[in-house]
């Protein structure tokens, strides 16, 4: 994992590869990715108590956990930009650096 500054702004690199034994579109992927947010959901929910069930995890466990559920989610993203780079020529690189400007406008980041 890479910490970089560019122009003041601190990025964190995790680079995850492209699964090449399964065969996604933006549909599968679309769905995929909202189980694994909701499998994340789920365990904090639960560590959290917001289910009513008292928790039996310790809170390391419980953190190791959220990181595996994490890279799930992170990995289901970057499969999603795979296809849409693949099938429908998006410019991912181009997009990064639009969503990078609309965090700018927003204040979320400062240059």
């Amino acid at each position: 994992m890479e910490i970089e500054k560019t122009n003041g702004i601190k990025f964190k690199s995790i680079s995850l590869p492209r699964l090449n034994n399964l065969k996604p579109n933006i549909e599968s992927t679309a769905i995929k990715l909202m189980e694994e947010a909701g499998e994340l959901a789920q365990l904090i929910g639960k560590f959290r108590c917001l289910n009513g069930e008292k928790h039996e995890m310790e809170e390391q466990e419980v953190i190791e956990k959220m990181c595996e559920e994490l890279l799930d989610v992170a990995q289901v993203a970057v499969s999603m930009m795979f296809v849409l780079e693949e099938t429908y020529n998006v410019d991912i690189e181009e997009k990064v650096q639009q969503h990078i400007q609309k965090l700018i406008k927003k204040k979320y980041i400062t240059e």
